[in-house]
């Protein structure tokens, strides 16, 4: 069972917290890219920081480290298996370490049968669809697969079944419990919601900021990694989305957006430029970890849209 520094127990900030999942579209990589972007007087005003598609966390995490003065912080998605997971990690983390821990020692054990390891992820696999176990264990099983399936992918069917096959990690980092504790402390100051992204204008006050990172519109029809909730985030609800912020512009909030940039791929495809024309729409480098062809995966443009003009 992993150890756990007794200093953590008193000191939230000796650690940094940092994602406590693999996630396609994460945006650890873009963390210099969504700085230079942020309202000049960020680091200067008490803001509520609003993330309506929280998936990894990256930006949040990286958000609560760099800037103190965020005095709260609103979080939503659509999947409650991933909000359950940060509702679990915020208010049971022992309890959490303790389900991943031997998750962790019973697969590590298995590392020279490879049947046997088969049949440990695939009956994992198969609890977790059932959705019978308590949170506790529901959040343990999200992230067991997430650390050992294959390249880190979340996908659903229709059915809301998790349906990607197992990894060829050797020994995958399960268990982190250090960063779970971490990012523990960090959710102190977070409220965790789960339903459709325009809740979140419930919440906000006075000096809020939105980012937005909806699931990606596909570069083709077959580059689609968002059947990450069992109904597609397709053209409609891209649309919704910008009529969404559209409305909280028109209320004085500022917000950022990212997606993929469809018109770098094909330069025909005007869909973001057309949408997002009445706002400042940015480009930057990103590099793609996730596909199924090795040959596809490298750098491309991502879009960086906000309401304001970044300085």
């Amino acid at each position: 069972m992993n150890q756990l520094k007794p200093e953590l127990e008193n000191s939230p900030m000796l650690y940094t917290a940092k994602p406590f999942l693999k996630w396609a579209g994460g945006k650890t990589q873009l963390i210099n890219e969504v700085e230079s972007k942020l309202p000049n007087d960020f680091g200067n005003l008490s803001y509520t920081y609003i993330e309506p598609f929280i998936g990894s966390g990256a930006v949040l995490f990286w958000l609560l480290n760099r800037y103190p003065k965020i005095e709260k912080a609103v979080i939503n998605d659509i999947n409650s298996d991933l909000t359950n997971t940060y509702k679990v990690i915020s208010t049971s983390p022992k309890e959490l370490i303790s389900v991943l821990s031997l998750m962790q020692n019973e697969y590590y054990a298995l590392e020279n049968n490879q049947e046997k390891k088969s049949t440990y992820y695939y009956k994992k696999r198969e609890c977790y669809n059932s959705r019978k176990s308590d949170k506790i264990a529901q959040a343990a099983l999200f992230i067991f697969l997430n650390r050992t399936c294959y390249n880190g992918l979340y996908r659903v069917n229709k059915k809301n079944e998790f349906n990607v096959p197992m990894g060829s990690y050797k020994k995958p980092t399960i268990c982190d419990a250090e960063n779970i504790l971490v990012v523990s402390k960090a959710l102190q100051k977070v409220e965790i919601l789960c339903g459709d992204f325009e809740q979140t204008l419930n919440y906000a006050g006075n000096n809020s900021f939105f980012y937005f990172d909806p699931p990606y519109k596909p570069l083709s029809n077959t580059s689609s990694f968002n059947s990450y909730a069992k109904d597609e985030f397709d053209d409609e609800h891209q649309i919704r989305l910008k009529n969404f912020c559209s409305r909280i512009d028109s209320m004085g909030y500022k917000w950022m957006l990212s997606n993929s940039d469809v018109k770098g791929f094909d330069g025909n495809n005007n869909f973001f430029d057309e949408l997002y024309s009445e706002f400042k729409i940015g480009r930057v480098k990103a590099t793609r970890r996730i596909n199924s062809n090795a040959n596809k995966r490298g750098e491309l443009n991502e879009l960086l849209i906000t309401n304001y003009i970044p300085e």
